[in-house]
């Protein structure tokens, strides 16, 4: 039927575009990329260096890349959560040219609005979230666990894009992936107990504390100390049996993961946008293993 046809195309156009990223956004991006690429984050990436496990990542697919099985060797579709609330109320405020310190309480700073602790997703995040699914269909070898930061926005994402997975494989919640935190309301963690009532198909006992432990309200995470959170989820990761993983997160932490933590080229370096992801090979070398 042509209708439906033309019908079809129409509303996938109107889909992407609506989930596009406006130049606005764009903008913001590079800003917010080039505030993490700092001296902070070469310190960080010189310390791993010491760490009896190290991390190396592919992009997937590229030739010369190991090859996966094992403890030490597993292929992870990092993604980035869709649009929040905290990116949307960002965006309006560019748009309308304020200006704010980055990490400070001040009125100007639309991070840190008390209505948008531990943002949620807007309607354009979820369908950025949608829109992973075919991609994360089509992979061959499926992913046999999932795990989502403890933030409501991650949450959804990896729940959306895994949706095919939901009740066939763990979606594990983990505070080692949040985004970096502190100061910024939306990074601060609403009551385990919220989450668990509103996500049941998601496993929280990794979470201790009914309560944000680790949310700083007067300074942001350093990146060491973001980098050790880092470095404890890919040892997590290392001792666990599964080789295929998806992995619901943030811009900060995942701009530390290829900048401060993992060892690898340029392409994966570059700051994720909403809902992107990125899927690599990820080898893992113990230091009593390099020789």
């Amino acid at each position: 039927n042509p209708a439906s046809v033309n019908a079809e195309a129409a509303a996938s156009t109107t889909a992407a575009m609506s989930t596009d990223h406006q130049a606005v956004t764009l903008e913001l991006a590079k800003k917010e990329s080039a505030e993490h690429l700092n001296q902070a984050m070469l310190e960080l990436f010189a310390f791993m260096r010491n760490r009896p496990l190290i991390v190396k990542a592919y992009a997937l697919g590229t030739p010369n890349t190991p090859k996966v099985g094992g403890k030490n060797v597993k292929v992870v579709h990092f993604v980035r959560h869709g649009q929040g609330f905290h990116n949307l109320l960002a965006d309006l405020a560019s748009q309308d040219g304020r200006k704010w310190e980055q990490y400070s309480k001040s009125k100007s700073n639309p991070y840190v609005m008390p209505e948008i602790l531990d943002a949620p997703l807007t309607d354009k995040g979820r369908q950025q979230a949608l829109l992973l699914q075919p991609k994360v269909q089509s992979f061959v070898g499926q992913p046999e666990m999932v795990v989502v930061s403890s933030q409501c926005r991650a949450i959804q994402t990896g729940l959306l894009a895994f949706d095919h997975l939901v009740g066939k494989v763990p979606f594990i919640a983990n505070e080692d992936v949040r985004e970096c935190t502190g100061v910024h309301t939306c990074d601060k963690r609403r009551p385990k107990s919220l989450q668990e009532k509103e996500f049941p198909m998601v496993d929280f006992s990794k979470i201790e504390s009914e309560e944000d432990g680790l949310f700083l309200d007067d300074r942001r995470e350093s990146k060491k100390e973001v980098g050790e959170r880092i470095y404890k989820f890919l040892s997590w990761m290392y001792d666990r049996s599964e080789t295929h993983i998806g992995v619901a997160s943030h811009s900060g932490w995942l701009m530390a993961v290829f900048n401060g933590v993992v060892e690898c080229d340029e392409s994966l370096k570059s700051w994720f946008q909403t809902g992107e992801m990125r899927s690599v090979v990820l080898e893992f070398v113990k230091s009593d293993d390099s020789n």
